[in-house]
């Protein structure tokens, strides 16, 4: 299927300058990574200073780490075929990823559970409570991505089936910002390992 490009506005030479938009999500994921960066820190400062019961981390964590990985490539995949101009496999990966970061999210919330029933609560164990602060704050961030993916539904399959510079723009900012909250998760479980 062939794509058809509209591209609005005056035709004029443009240097290589990042986005203003883009701009701004690189530097909210700077602010979120210092963010993490203090917890990580704080982890590590805390169980230097004793009361510390170790746990095995539940199996769904590293469940949802494979998870966001493969949900990051249909993502990506998404907006691939929507730069081709294959809007049925645009619109069905988009579907799909979407989907499965609302079971990352379940999951997440599986594994509190499963956390809680093997006595670790948020409260008593130091090394319990930062497990479901990181992995929560995590979440939250998740969350906000899904709030850009159901944006993206909702441009999906309410516009008509155009590629435009505005759009893939769009998309590839919600895209870019899934990809973080991947790359977020992998090193918190890594770092989560190390530390146990």
């Amino acid at each position: 299927m062939n794509a058809t490009i509209f591209n609005n506005g005056p035709k004029t030479q443009t240097k290589n300058k990042i986005h203003p938009q883009k701009f701004a999500l690189w530097i909210a994921c700077a602010s979120i990574v210092m963010m993490f960066v203090g917890f990580t820190s704080a982890f590590v400062v805390r169980r230097a200073a004793g009361n510390w019961l170790e746990f095995d981390l539940p199996n769904l964590f590293f469940w949802n780490a494979g998870l966001i990985v493969a949900t990051s490539l249909v993502l990506h995949f998404s907006k691939v075929a929507f730069r081709n101009g294959d809007f049925t496999k645009y619109k069905s990966l988009l579907v799909a990823g979407s989907l499965m970061g609302v079971a990352f999210v379940v999951l997440q919330y599986e594994a509190w559970m499963v956390m809680t029933n093997n006595g670790i609560y948020m409260t008593g164990n130091p090394a319990g409570s930062f497990v479901y602060v990181i992995s929560g704050v995590h979440a939250a961030h998740v969350l906000g991505g899904l709030v850009a993916l159901t944006a993206a539904l909702v441009h999906a399959f309410s516009l008509k089936n155009f590629v435009t510079p505005q759009r893939i723009h769009r998309l590839d900012l919600t895209v870019t910002y899934w990809h973080f909250v991947g790359v977020l998760w992998l090193y918190l479980i890594f770092f989560l390992v190390l530390n146990s």
